[in-house]
């Protein structure tokens, strides 16, 4: 149990561990992670028979990392110390354990949440939302992506390098099992009023945002390969439509020169979010944030710095030779004034072939860059 200032409720969370223990035969102990309570908190947990110790950092994650590499169990069983939920109630956790899961996650929403229990924008905005996003980013069945009761194997922390220290250490830790592939079940829990006079630690705001930044960090096909992509097929689209006359929409209604400026801009854009995406999953899968996929190794066996190279100098020409040709025409004309339109159907293209051929030629580099293999460590 991580713990921060619960003189209030830590007793009652005790009591009811070492009622399930005791009932059950479950041969365990109770250990208190202590986050720098100033209330009593650690003195009410060692009259108790619990084990204390104190997380040298500030944070739910810090706290729980701490205790988790701490724990002496086969398994762990992590809850709050608000009396929010009933520890005496582990039955199904420790069942999916003992029958091989590497994750038991509790369900809030098939449990039951009592009146009271969880604000109304939690229960029907933030979890529901973020657990989404969650399932839709990670491919995982999780229902409730922020219970605070869960059980897993003791080893989990250095299985997956969690090192999340603030509240987001519940998003992490469901993210990386299932990046992973580790085995992970869901069983029905129920959610009660803390027994606390205080407000809670979490904040709705700054919370949910962490939640959701480390969801988006985790996931480059979101964050950058999903919108990127779509811009630069939208932008093409339209550069396309409009780059040898204006495309009539419907009767009177025209795509011309300024749709042609904002496809460029689309293009470029979309173009660097792909870059991006691809740094990004390079990056992760090359330090372990993120597991290799068979698409990740097919990516580097084609994607060579020779083959950027060449794809981003062959692209770079091209706008050069339009860039040549708009030249050509403003020459025919004796350097004067030109026909809007018209050059623009051939300066706008070709500006951004350079762009995108001069990223693409160094961007292929810098990926290059990322690929390098650190030495052995026989090597010194």
């Amino acid at each position: 149990m991580p713990c921060l200032n619960e003189a209030e409720t830590l007793a009652t969370c005790i009591n009811k561990a070492r009622h399930y223990l005791t009932a059950n035969k479950v041969d365990g102990e109770i250990l208190i992670s202590d986050n720098g309570s100033t209330d009593g908190s650690q003195e009410i947990a060692m009259s108790l028979g619990a084990r204390v110790i104190n997380a040298p950092q500030k944070g739910y994650g810090a706290a729980l990392i701490y205790g988790i590499l701490n724990a002496k169990g086969k398994y762990v069983i992590m809850g709050d110390s608000d009396d929010s939920y009933d520890f005496s109630e582990l039955g199904l956790y420790m069942q999916d354990l003992r029958n091989g899961a590497d994750l038991v996650m509790g369900n809030r929403f098939k449990g039951g949440i009592k009146k009271g229990a969880m604000p109304f924008l939690h229960r029907y905005l933030g979890n529901p939302v973020l657990s989404f996003a969650g399932r839709l980013f990670f491919k995982t069945p999780i229902g409730d992506f922020h219970c605070g009761l869960r059980g897993f194997k003791q080893d989990i922390v250095e299985r997956l390098a969690l090192q999340t220290i603030g509240m987001e250490f519940a998003s992490e830790m469901i993210v990386k099992a299932s990046l992973f592939d580790l085995e992970i079940t869901e069983v029905p829990t129920t959610l009660s009023v803390d027994g606390r006079s205080r407000p809670p630690h979490l904040r709705t705001w700054r919370d949910g945002w962490r939640h959701l930044r480390f969801l988006l960090m985790h996931s480059p096909k979101w964050l950058f390969y999903i919108p990127g992509l779509t811009l630069l097929l939208l932008g093409t689209l339209l550069m396309l439509l409009t780059l040898f006359k204006p495309f009539e929409i419907i009767k009177g209604v025209y795509f011309d020169t300024n749709t042609l400026i904002f496809s460029s801009v689309f293009i470029i854009i979309g173009f660097s979010c792909l870059t991006l995406g691809l740094f990004t999953r390079t990056y992760a899968t090359e330090e372990g944030f993120l597991p290799k996929s068979k698409l990740d190794d097919k990516v580097e066996q084609f994607f060579k710095l020779e083959l950027g190279i060449f794809l981003g100098a062959l692209i770079f020409l091209g706008g050069v030779m339009g860039s040549l040709y708009s030249f050509y025409i403003w020459k025919q004309a004796h350097f004067g004034r030109l026909e809007y339109g018209e050059i623009l159907r051939i300066v706008v293209p070709s500006s951004t072939l350079i762009l995108v051929g001069i990223q693409l030629l160094f961007s292929s580099f810098f990926l290059g860059i990322l690929r390098i293999k650190r030495k052995p460590h026989f090597i010194n």
